[in-house]
């Protein structure tokens, strides 16, 4: 069942260790918390309003007792358990707990539906699953029960006080952890027989890919995959045990779930809080180190510029001029340049004014920030920098574990995505693929023998789907999805990615999707920032009262349409946009038009808009 490409044909990658002492499992990632870095306050969570800590040794105690709880259940090694939840620290000490025990974790996004939820619990044959809420469970109670081999849920919590068992063989976390707790105190050794028997080659876990295109795929990563990973790209990230980290993204991706094992294996302390609360938390944590995709980072900008237009046309152009002057010094910094004296002058005057202001917001110990999962744009970079809030892009897939690439505070290039980390190397194929071979690639896809063969190359490389650039330097620049090039009729390929990160320079734009495969010429659907909009409506005094009568007003469409020409004009002519669109909807995870990483799944949209995206081209 573990189809796994040809050894003989593809190396698997040999990989020298940095030193002798160095883990070569997940378990001994844990074990070695509370050896290496017995801190009171490892995993942190808030409940009722309090912030609340859970020592290197519970977390590694209440771990053991899960990983116990599930072996009395009957999961022994190589039996999947999924878990169906938020992140929280459930979360972790449930995928810790399946770790120790020698089962595979299949992490679940919760936002999936009910029937994508079955075809994966089906698909990997989960034997129990972990689910957060009595509310969520029922969600997908009735696809459970078509699950053949499923045989026990195990809940993290409920808002319910006298809770109806849902299902046979359903327990509590804390049931769960009793049971685990009995079972060592008759079997002393059985934790440490379990994970003395683990090794590196060691199937550990089992992600499935958002599936932009198709049904999701299982990939298979190894403890070998996963720790080599974490521990060679730690050089470019160069976390600490001082550092204090905030955490917002699903564990369910591998890209959050792999910055949280290089938070515990560098002793950091984790505050997990959400992206509805953000601003509120990171003004209550005060982190060093902050991990999210760009989107979360497009937002601050947005905000920002949001509030400066709420206090008044004045204010609005005073926070502009601060952050484009921010911009301009961060562009001479980042290619380290000399810094003109007025430019310098000019820089120091911005940040009294506005871009301190944003490090506050940020709470006002940010070190570094991480940025992963889609490209960065090199303007919402450069602000960032501006304001003295360097963002290190890196770049990856779940079956890379994830890392490939990373920049580097001391020398990070603002529009690329760094250079391979250590044991890691990179190509480009002769149609700009960007190929990779090391320790960090996955065994394969899960019951998919001929998908994973197709991801091979003869030679051995994995071709990861995506086109790109390698620098004289080895600096990596991400330019597209080898999928998503879009050929118009005329025979011209167009990269949709690059144009979208240029239009959302504006701060009139939210969300974009640039369109045209087959089509005489390329063109755009625009989400409008609608709190911007409508400010600039009512400063120019246009009586438009419905989101309807905004997207047909040709006073607002011509405004998007220079918005757009002023960002695209260095572009081809066949690049560019030549005609838009406006849509009054948000694209959402829920409306179908997202994956739970936020990328937009372009073929939906083809189908969803197929009408709006005929009238352009009428």
């Amino acid at each position: 069942m573990l189809e796994v490409r040809d050894q003989q044909t593809v190396p698997a990658g040999t990989r020298v260790p940095l030193n002798s002492d160095e883990p070569t499992t997940l378990i001994e990632i844990y074990e070695r918390v509370v050896r290496d870095h017995p801190k009171p306050d490892t995993l942190n969570y808030k409940r009722e309003g309090a912030w609340r800590s859970v020592s290197a040794e519970e977390m590694l105690r209440r771990a053991r007792n899960l990983a116990a709880g599930l072996y009395y259940l009957g999961v022994r090694k190589g039996d999947r358990v999924a878990i169906l939840s938020e992140s929280c620290l459930e979360w972790v000490l449930a995928d810790q707990g399946c770790i120790l025990s020698g089962a595979v974790t299949v992490p679940i996004y919760p936002t999936l539906t009910p029937a994508q939820v079955s075809y994966i619990l089906n698909d990997c044959g989960a034997r129990a699953v972990f689910i957060s809420t009595h509310e969520k469970l029922k969600q997908v109670e009735s696809e459970i029960k078509h699950c053949p081999a499923i045989e026990h849920v195990v809940l993290f919590a409920s808002n319910d006080p006298n809770p109806a068992t849902v299902l046979s063989g359903e327990f509590g976390l804390g049931e769960l952890e009793e049971k685990g707790r009995a079972l060592q105190s008759q079997s002393p050794d059985l934790i440490s027989e379990l994970a003395n028997s683990a090794r590196p080659e060691d199937l550990a876990t089992i992600i499935y890919t958002s599936g932009t295109t198709g049904e999701p795929k299982g990939v298979m990563l190894t403890h070998a995959n996963m720790v080599s990973n974490l521990i060679d790209s730690s050089n470019h990230f160069e976390f600490d045990e001082l550092d204090v980290a905030l955490s917002v993204l699903p564990l369910s991706h591998i890209f959050e779930r792999q910055a949280m094992n290089m938070y515990l294996h560098h002793g950091m302390s984790v505050y997990f809080g959400s992206l509805e609360t953000l601003g509120e938390n990171l003004k209550e944590v005060h982190p060093t180190v902050f991990v999210g995709v760009p989107r979360i980072y497009e937002k601050i900008i947005a905000r920002v510029q949001e509030r400066a237009a709420e206090k008044g046309r004045l204010n609005a152009r005073v926070v502009a001029w601060a952050v484009e002057a921010g911009k301009r010094w961060a562009r001479l910094i980042a290619g380290h340049a000399p810094v003109p004296l007025l430019l310098s002058l000019k820089h120091r005057l911005a940040d009294v004014i506005v871009l301190e202001k944003l490090r506050k917001a940020m709470g006002g110990r940010i070190r570094i920030l991480v940025s992963g999962g889609a490209a960065l744009s090199a303007d919402v970079a450069l602000a960032f920098l501006g304001s003295r809030l360097p963002i290190v892009q890196g770049y990856g897939l779940t079956e890379t574990s994830p890392v490939i690439t990373a920049g580097r505070l001391r020398d990070n290039r603002v529009g690329t995505a760094g250079k391979p980390i250590r044991q890691v190397e990179v190509r480009i194929a002769s149609d700009g693929e960007i190929e990779t071979r090391g320790p960090h690639v996955m065994l394969g896809y899960w019951n998919k023998p001929a998908e994973t063969r197709a991801v091979f190359t003869d030679d051995g490389w994995f071709k990861t789907g995506d086109i790109g650039l390698l620098d004289e330097a080895g600096y990596l620049t991400i330019t597209d999805r080898k999928k998503e090039l879009l050929k118009t009729s005329g025979g011209k390929y167009v990269a949709p990615q690059p144009i979208e990160q240029l239009i959302k320079g504006s701060r009139f734009v939210n969300q974009v999707v640039v369109i045209g495969n087959d089509r005489r010429f390329p063109a755009a659907l625009i989400v409008p920032d609608w709190q911007q909009l409508e400010g600039y409506a009512k400063y120019k005094g246009f009586d438009l009262r419905t989101r309807t009568d905004f997207c047909r007003d040709p006073r607002i469409i011509d405004l998007f349409e220079r918005q757009i020409a002023a960002r695209t004009q260095d572009l081809a002519q066949f690049e560019k946009i030549k005609r838009i669109a406006l849509l009054e909807k948000e694209l959402t995870l829920e409306g179908g038009e997202l994956t739970p990483t936020l990328k937009v799944k372009r073929r939906v949209i083809d189908e969803k808009y197929r009408d709006v995206i005929d009238r352009i081209y009428e």
